[in-house]
């Protein structure tokens, strides 16, 4: 989800906010604006406050009524916009910048219904087998049916080292699945890299960057990545299951590769939030062969990205169906500590087409599992015959490893949790595809 701060708020537009907080009604809309007609419903209001304080069977604290009144007010408005508490506003910062308490699950509402957008990868969450798509039928033994994002939020996270039950429903299962899960501090390492060599010599090279979220962390990240590569061929970004982040992240990655045009736009009713995001011409990689991996669980900041680059045909972009999350929240401190999150705006591509409940759909389809292979039995016979030449083989190198010393074979290990071999790109047909494309991407450029 993006966070677009706005820590300067106009005093009429305070005001105004302040007037639809007490009478509790929604000055947003176009259709109250007869003046008589807001009076009515702010009297109507009223009215029932006071009938509430006066006869409800239990007594109610005023506060208290006020701010369910407004929580109900903004959740009805869309399944982004939301009236935070003081530990809610608090709780908000949280998520980009790279650490907190929870299970490492990003959540958005999709037909009315709490659904994973996406597990961050090395996360309890990810661990447990969670799945982008997997829709939350309850937490622990309370039903998310009716219930917001942020309570969801809450009551998924805690203390860490305790545990949590979700019964999720998944699309192809016969009966919802239940997974126990224990809380932990969620440490996110927002950009990871690997080299894939090209052939047996190892002399060229492509370089992996995947991106788990779009944090204050990634553009910096991505560039240390590609000054440390500056001999890499190509680039394969892998966006699945990232769930998005910060638009300036966004926009700063696809800065690096686009030289020219627009990047992604922005509208809204208010025209201050009419904006659009340009590209530089100080483009440093703006003709390396890029190939983008998406799935289910890309959404929001990684649909402005695969999307850009396909509406500026710099990348193929290879996998699934994106989530379809597109629309700007502006955070608004109401004082005291207090807050709202108010849909303002939605995204727009390049070419002016919507992410909001569309997506960004992939250049090449290709769904997750591995890639199909021929039958090895025909070598598996052959291989009788030669277990003693084998065997000699096997020696000879053993003895060679003998002579290494013990740094080489701790150096040997880390190198070679850098490289994606040849048995991992089989392991993943998604990733075997965009390597595939790559390549001829790249072997087009050198014509």
């Amino acid at each position: 989800m993006f966070k677009h701060n706005k820590k300067v708020i106009l005093s009429s537009f305070v005001a105004a906010t302040t007037a639809m907080f007490i009478s509790g009604t929604s000055i947003l809309s176009a259709k109250s604006s007869n003046s008589d007609s807001k009076l009515e419903a702010y009297l109507k209001f009223t009215r029932v406050l006071n009938l509430i304080e006066s006869q409800y069977v239990d007594e109610v604290n005023t506060t208290t009524l006020i701010n369910k009144a407004l929580k109900g007010l903004l959740s009805n408005l869309d399944a982004h916009s939301a009236y935070m508490d003081a530990k809610s506003f608090k709780d908000l910062s949280i998520q980009t910048k790279g650490e907190f308490g929870g299970l490492g699950i990003v959540v958005g509402m999709k037909k009315g219904a709490l659904t994973i957008i996406a597990p961050i990868d090395g996360t309890p969450a990810a661990k447990a087998g969670v799945k982008a798509g997997d829709i939350i039928l309850k937490i622990d033994n309370k039903s998310t049916l009716g219930m917001s994002i942020d309570d969801a939020v809450k009551l998924m996270r805690g203390k860490p080292k305790t545990k949590i039950t979700l019964t999720l429903v998944r699309k192809g299962e016969s009966k919802p699945i239940i997974v126990h899960i224990v809380r932990d501090i969620i440490k996110i390492e927002s950009v990871k890299s690997k080299n894939i060599y090209l052939d047996k010599t190892k002399k060229e090279k492509v370089v992996y960057i995947k991106i788990a979220s779009f944090d204050a962390k990634v553009v910096n990240g991505v560039k240390k990545v590609l000054e440390d590569n500056r001999d890499a061929k190509g680039i394969i970004f892998d966006l699945r299951n990232n769930p998005g982040g910060l638009l300036s992240q966004a926009t700063g990655l696809l800065d690096m590769f686009i030289d020219k045009g627009v990047l992604v736009s922005q509208k809204g009713r208010v025209k201050q939030e009419n904006i659009v995001y340009k590209a530089h011409a100080e483009t440093p990689y703006k003709d390396i062969p890029v190939t983008i991996l998406v799935n289910g669980g890309s959404a929001s900041a990684s649909e402005i990205v695969s999307g850009g680059f396909q509406d500026h045909h710099r990348a193929a972009i290879i996998g699934e169906k994106t989530f379809g999350k597109g629309s700007v929240q502006i955070v608004a401190p109401l004082g005291g500590g207090e807050g709202i999150k108010l849909t303002v705006a939605r995204y727009y591509l390049p070419s002016g087409r919507t992410i909001q409940n569309k997506g960004v759909t992939p250049d090449v389809i290709v769904y997750p599992g591995k890639v199909p292979q021929k039958d090895d039995n025909a070598f598996m016979i052959k291989e009788n015959e030669l277990k003693q030449h084998l065997k000699t083989e096997l020696e000879k190198i053993n003895a060679k490893d003998n002579n290494a010393t013990a740094s080489e074979n701790n150096s040997t290990k880390v190198e070679k949790k850098k490289i994606i071999t040849t048995k991992d790109l089989f392991k993943d047909a998604q990733l075997k595809e965009a390597y595939d494309i790559l390549k001829v991407l790249i072997l087009q450029k050198g014509k």
